[in-house]
């Protein structure tokens, strides 16, 4: 006689956790971590909608406590006023610390030269690895997911940086069952990325879940631009746009939010959540992929900079 054994799909418990229930948790649990076995961990800030989204999370896992960390933002010069503005204001709100590394000062004083291309994203290396080095930080808290592109998809959670602030991808621990290693001598430092298993997607849904609030960029709305290199880039005095780059009002919103020298807006009506969120559903394009030239330069951009101290 043969028995038949019914299996039970775990997803149909009632004690199940959704899709996002599980990142959360493994986000929530992820800063936890740090904050036990770091000394002086610290969570990169921009005001754009990744690091937004990473801020609530270690709002929710430490609640009703502050956030026991300070936070780190690489100002450009060329960011977007608006993402600056978003930026201040939630600091204020939350009574958190912000420390502000400027390219433009590391300029003005020698210490980096200004591209001819005029984009300063690359730029901001140097003065985040002074920063982390300077201020003593142990574990710094990224937004960086592992869909957004090939050299970050290469990351760990914890992953381990030398004395230089640069990335070994042969040096990465294995992390089996959320076991992380945050062992590192004197001088090194471990970058964090608690969205590490997040997609575009899942962010957008969980910003709608969580009714979090962001800047407007993120919507469509008209806004004064110009082509180059394929993108639509705001005009501004960072040096565009050139002879012969005209100038035009467009229905567009922006997918992420960076320099303004090499991140583009894309045409688009989704001014809610629910069409930005139908819009990305539908997009085979990432949003790096689709929006940012710094990361066409070479084919192993990216990974470049990263070995270098970038995130």
């Amino acid at each position: 006689m043969t028995t038949t054994v019914a299996h039970t799909d775990a997803t149909d418990s009632p004690y199940a956790l959704s899709h996002l229930d599980a990142l959360e948790s493994e986000a929530v649990h992820i800063f936890r971590e740090v904050a036990g076995e770091f000394e002086r961990p610290v969570i990169l800030f921009s005001g754009g909608k990744d690091s937004i989204v990473m801020l609530h999370l270690a709002l929710k896992a430490f609640a009703p406590a502050a956030v026991p960390f300070a936070l780190l933002h690489v100002d450009t010069g060329h960011n977007f006023p608006e993402v600056l503005e978003f930026r201040d204001r939630t600091v204020a709100a939350h009574a958190l610390r912000l420390h502000i590394a400027s390219v433009q000062d590391y300029i003005d004083d020698g210490r980096l030269r200004e591209r001819p291309d005029g984009t300063r994203n690359p730029l901001q290396t140097v003065p985040l690895t002074d920063a982390i080095r300077e201020l003593r930080f142990d574990a710094v808290f990224g937004g960086g997911r592992r869909d957004e592109e090939k050299a970050r998809a290469k990351e760990r959670v914890f992953s381990l940086r030398d004395e230089f602030s640069q990335w070994d991808p042969r040096r990465q621990r294995p992390e089996l069952w959320q076991l992380y290693n945050g062992r590192h001598a004197p001088g090194e430092h471990v970058r964090v990325f608690p969205l590490s298993n997040w997609t575009e997607l899942d962010v957008w849904q969980y910003i709608a879940r969580e009714k979090i609030e962001l800047p407007g960029i993120y919507f469509a709305h008209d806004r004064a631009v110009f082509q180059r290199s394929g993108m639509w880039l705001t005009a501004g005095d960072w040096g565009g746009p050139k002879a012969g780059e005209a100038v035009e009002t467009r229905l567009v919103r922006y997918r992420t939010v960076g320099d303004m020298s090499c991140t583009g807006a894309v045409d688009s009506d989704a001014a809610t959540l629910d069409a930005v969120i139908a819009e990305i559903a539908a997009s085979r394009l990432t949003e790096r992929g689709a929006t940012r030239a710094d990361d066409k330069m070479s084919e192993a951009a990216m990974e470049d900079r990263k070995r270098e101290g970038y995130f």
